[in-house]
Formats: structure tokens, sequence, C-alpha cells
């Protein structure tokens, strides 16, 4: 499955984005969809990840009440709803697809190029 991700682009803390991760190849239902990010100099980390039917999702406690996961199986499609965003959240984010429902990036089979998100303080 090939992945790309979108949304990403320069906000003010406190404010909002939205990421999408656009799906082709594979049917894109048979996988659990994550997202991860990666900030300058730091280890790939986990956001979040929702699984095929959208009904167990996960959070990096970082993230919990500010980022939402959701998925529109129909159309291939997987988002991150990002509010109340900090600076700490500056980093690239990435989609990634898995055969399970897993908070680690080893896990993952298939990834996207990413989008940078830029939280200015």
């Amino acid at each position: 499955v090939q992945l790309q991700a979108s949304g990403g682009g320069l906000v003010q803390a406190g404010g909002s984005l939205r990421l999408s991760c656009a799906a082709s190849g594979r049917a894109f239902r048979n996988y659990y969809m994550g997202w991860f990010r990666q900030a300058p100099g730091k280890e790939r980390e986990f956001v979040a990840a929702i699984s095929w039917s959208g009904g167990i999702i996960r959070y990096a406690d970082s993230v919990k009440g500010r980022f939402t996961i959701s998925r529109e199986n129909a159309k291939d499609l997987v988002y991150l709803q990002m509010n109340s965003l900090k600076p700490e959240d500056t980093a690239v984010h990435h989609c990634a697809a898995s055969g399970r429902l897993t908070s680690s990036k080893d896990g993952y089979d298939y990834w996207g190029q990413g989008t940078l998100v830029t939280v200015s303080s």
C-alpha cells in the first residue's frame, strides 16, 4: 500500500491543523493505521493508531485530549485532527499501515513520506 500524508504547515501555538493520509494499492480497510512524528534530532515517536473498523483507538499520552485520529475506509483516508497545538508538536508527521494495532514503529510495514508541522510560540 502506498501512503501520502498532507495538511502540514505553520501554525501558532493554540491553533489547529488537520492532517490527511491518502492510501492506494492494497485494500486500505484491511490495515490498522498509525500516525508517528519525528522532530529534528529525535527518534520517531508514536502519536496515534486506529483499528480497521475505527472501533479501537490509541493515543500517546502527550497528545491525549488534543488530537483525534479517524478514518474513512470508503475514501481510503485517515485523518489526524490536531487541536491546542504546542511548539513541542513541531515535527514531520508520518502515516503508516500495519497488520495489527501497535504503538511500535517496528510493527508498521508501510510508511508515507510525511508532512511537516511547525508550531510557533
